[in-house]
């Protein structure tokens, strides 16, 4: 029991920043009702509302707590297997847009490389050519136990899979995966799950695939959608190699991760287990406020989209959400000074001068 406790501490991150759709797919896979996700939440001191806010945060410790919990209420050792098959590219947030919209899956693999902490900060995924393949090695940052490794190591797996397979189209029959753990009683549901060569006990856990199959074409690639998600999971990351995480830092770092304009104060507070007062209070002190910070992180990405992309003003208002254009303009003019055509005429204007 020490023992155990002593991981979950090892693994605390300074704050909540893992979303938790996650842990819901979780219940989701589990069939669970509402019910019973006290059980799912067991030892991870959340409540079901906060667990079920569609823009919460948990900790590592509480994304592990609740992975081991699921794996205790499922019975099926293989529920690893199950909950990567779930985890497909648009449950990954901003970095599964920017990779189904990327030119191939080469580029796909980069962008998940680079912005995974975004989404599993205690989890890396490196990548190295090896002659005429890709490796894609994938590393824990803490120490995990037996069981829990296992099922984290078929879930991740299984979620790259997802994104190759979306990509080309087809099974990734030239796959091949290598498993750091040791061949387990339900191998042979594996191929059920994942296609190519399987192997276990292996010294690290890695997918590789041919760099031909990588360099392939993507169907679904949208250079404008990539452009722009990649700006926002940028933007994300930046805000997470800060070196004081600040509270304005993990404000920003949450409003960066949803849909702009939904996050609230009482969101907000509630996912740092502070209380509205105090979040105030800790902002202030650092010559900032929530209304300070939601401006700057709209503004940014109202001036983003008006650069980079042929949206109408109507649709820009709706993408942020701003249920009434008016109400959008009167801000982009708060916000800048001038309407929001203008600010688009003049920044294009201005970018053309320079490349001139």
């Amino acid at each position: 029991m020490m023992a155990a406790r002593k991981k979950m501490e090892e693994l605390q991150s300074p704050g909540p920043d893992i979303p938790s759709n996650y842990s819901r797919l979780v219940a989701r896979e589990l069939n669970l009702t509402a019910r019973q996700l006290p059980r799912l939440l067991r030892g991870t001191g959340l409540g079901v509302t906060q667990f079920l806010s569609e823009d919460g945060l948990l900790t590592v410790a509480q994304q592990i707590q609740i992975l081991r919990n699921a794996m205790d209420l499922s019975g099926q050792p293989e529920f690893g297997l199950r909950l990567g098959k779930r985890m497909t590219p648009a449950t990954h947030g901003a970095m599964g847009f920017v990779a189904y919209s990327s030119p191939d899956l080469l580029t796909a693999l980069h962008a998940i490389r680079t912005f995974l902490p975004t989404r599993a900060s205690f989890i890396q995924l490196h990548l190295q050519q090896v002659g005429e393949r890709l490796e894609c090695i994938l590393q824990y940052l803490g120490p995990l136990d037996d069981d829990i490794q296992r099922c984290l190591s078929d879930a991740m797996v299984k979620a790259l899979f997802e994104f190759g397979e979306f990509m080309v189209g087809r099974p990734l029959r030239e796959a091949e995966v290598c498993f750091a753990h040791p061949k387990p009683e339900y191998h042979a549901t594996y191929s059920d799950f994942l296609s190519g060569q399987i192997h276990f006990d292996c010294s690290q856990l890695k997918l590789s695939l041919p760099m031909a199959l990588c360099r392939e074409p993507n169907a679904s690639a949208n250079h404008e959608n990539y452009h722009l998600a990649m700006r926002q999971c940028e933007a994300m990351l930046a805000q997470l190699q800060s070196d004081k995480p600040s509270y304005q830092t993990r404000l920003k770092k949450m409003m960066l991760s949803r849909p702009p304009g939904t996050l609230s104060e009482e969101e907000a507070a509630a996912s740092l287990f502070i209380s509205k007062r105090t979040l105030a209070r800790k902002l202030n002190h650092e010559g900032s406020s929530f209304r300070k910070i939601r401006d700057e992180i709209l503004s940014q990405q109202a001036a983003l989209y008006l650069r980079d992309s042929e949206l109408s003003i109507e649709a820009i208002a709706a993408l942020m959400n701003y249920h009434d254009s008016a109400n959008f303009r009167r801000a982009f003019k708060r916000w800048f000074g001038q309407p929001p055509e203008q600010f688009r005429l003049n920044v294009r204007s201005h970018t053309i001068y320079t490349r001139d």
